[in-house]
């Protein structure tokens, strides 16, 4: 009885010293002085959320930051382009609870997101309490997903485009060469090839390349877009399939020769893909994969819209350059529609579209049971890039992350406690810091606010939206 009552004091002691160290080396921003850090995890509640609309990080990035009784918070990015508002509309359904149940708050919330920007709010949220669940047990969300299959992760980069094939290699190898990418991207649409006669067939009066739906202020960037040429009547957008444009055979060899040269001076060592066609039918997006196969690219992203699960297995069976699609898609189940039919190659969730951090980890884990690999759409300030680097390195049948920020020279500057260049020699390296692993840095966000938009205002307006029957089901 002596010894026992002698090993389980030993225990209890050691249990208490580990606690100790556990937390009082904590160097983290989210906890204040005055923060009771012997509190349980379990009296966690959500007390507010806030947000921070920063402009050209590359693209307009609400940051949303989720606040809890014990001063600890979270942060969470809505994806680019997306209204703040969709993830407010989620805060007084998420007040009061403990922000470490996120499986559970998911559930409860998903119902509020959609396809494409629409998810934006949801994903913003569930990120943001991964990132407040690693700070409160003091470990990296990939560690909470079940650990990690790498320790860095392979990047690849866009490189804004030129009509001068010479031009844009110069940039890509610049890429290579300096920057060290070892995969590359281009974007390859009817763009760099209709101002000659008799390349693209298309109805009269279709408005200008880049034009914006009525109403609608355009994105800029000089990309060219998916849509490009898509817009019917009355400003709506309309899919590839119904918008009478097609490829001729001297428009497919322009492209051809474009793709030529830069291969001609980038080489065939290393991955190339293309992006951004433009609103081409299915034959035209069939007879272009097929004179591009001799180039050995690496994959041809969103052909067609995602939703045309038997249109993009016709393009996937008839080409033998990988299909890639999955930027826009909403949670696993569609993504399982696709890599069950094999209608594409690769899929490519956004993870501020796809449902956050587990669910992008659950569609590749899916996605691996077919065989299918998930590459990671990025186009997102730090906070969103960390966010998908923690998923990526917890994912076994993860390929390579997108990077859209390789023109943004204060990118980097906009977050703290993470090894500069965030992204090195074309990789990044996974932070082992509590939650994503990084602060914000605010002199620098500050520098980047939208205009008319403040620092983490207060969103008491968004408290109380009303307390509807959500239940899906009588």
């Amino acid at each position: 009885m002596k010894n026992a009552k002698g090993r389980r004091t030993f225990l209890k002691s050691a249990a208490g010293a580990l606690g100790l160290g556990l937390w009082s080396n904590v160097e983290l921003e989210a906890y204040p002085q005055n923060v009771n850090t012997n509190s349980k995890p379990s009296d966690l509640r959500i007390t507010d959320m806030r947000v921070a609309v920063l402009n050209r990080v590359p693209m307009t990035s609400p940051i949303i930051r989720i606040d809890t009784n014990q001063g600890v918070y979270g942060l969470g990015e809505v994806r680019d382009g997306a209204s703040k508002n969709y993830a407010l509309e989620l805060k007084s359904r998420i007040l009061g609870e403990n922000p470490c149940n996120i499986d559970r708050i998911f559930r409860k919330i998903k119902q509020f997101g959609g396809h494409a920007r629409q998810g934006g709010g949801v994903c913003a949220v569930e990120m943001a309490l991964w990132d407040l669940a690693g700070k409160v047990y003091n470990v990296p969300i990939y560690q909470m997903l079940g650990g990690k299959f790498r320790d860095r992760l392979r990047v690849y980069c866009d490189t804004t485009g030129s009509n001068d094939p010479k031009v844009f290699a110069e940039r890509l190898k610049e890429r290579r060469d300096q920057r060290g990418f070892t995969w590359l991207k281009m974007d390859l649409g009817m763009q760099l090839v209709m101002q000659t006669p008799n390349t693209v067939t298309r109805p009269a009066a279709i408005p200008p390349l880049n034009a914006p739906p009525a109403g609608q202020a355009g994105a800029g960037g000089g990309r060219g877009g998916r849509g490009m040429g898509g817009f019917g009547g009355g400003g709506l957008p309309t899919q590839h399939m119904f918008t009478g444009t097609e490829l001729t055979d001297k428009g497919i060899a322009m492209m051809c020769d474009y793709v030529a040269a830069v291969r001609e001076s980038v080489g065939y060592d290393i991955p190339l893909s293309a992006d951004h066609f433009g609103s081409i039918g299915v034959n035209s997006c069939i007879r272009l994969g097929k004179a591009l196969t001799k180039y050995n690219l690496s994959w041809l992203e969103d052909m067609i819209p995602w939703q045309n699960t038997e249109l993009l297995k016709q393009i996937t069976d008839e080409v033998d350059i990988p299909i890639l699609t999955g930027e826009d898609i909403y949670l696993k189940e569609p993504f399982e529609v696709l890599c069950k039919a094999h209608a594409v190659d690769i899929i490519q969730p956004d993870l501020e579209t796809s449902g956050g951090i587990l669910e992008t980890k659950k569609i590749g884990d899916m996605a691996q049971e077919y065989g299918v690999p998930m590459v990671l759409h990025c186009a997102h300030s730090p906070v969103g890039a960390m966010a998908t680097a923690h998923c990526a390195a917890a994912t076994e049948n993860f390929l390579v992350m997108e990077n859209h920020a390789q023109e943004i020279n204060f990118w980097d500057s906009l977050v703290d406690g993470i090894d500069k260049p965030i992204v090195n020699k074309g990789f990044i390296t996974i932070p082992d810091k509590p939650g994503l692993g990084i602060t914000l840095n605010e002199a620098a966000c500050k520098e980047h606010l939208m205009q008319g938009e403040g620092w983490f205002e207060p969103t008491e307006q968004w408290n109380n939206v009303g307390r509807p029957n959500d239940r899906l089901w009588s």
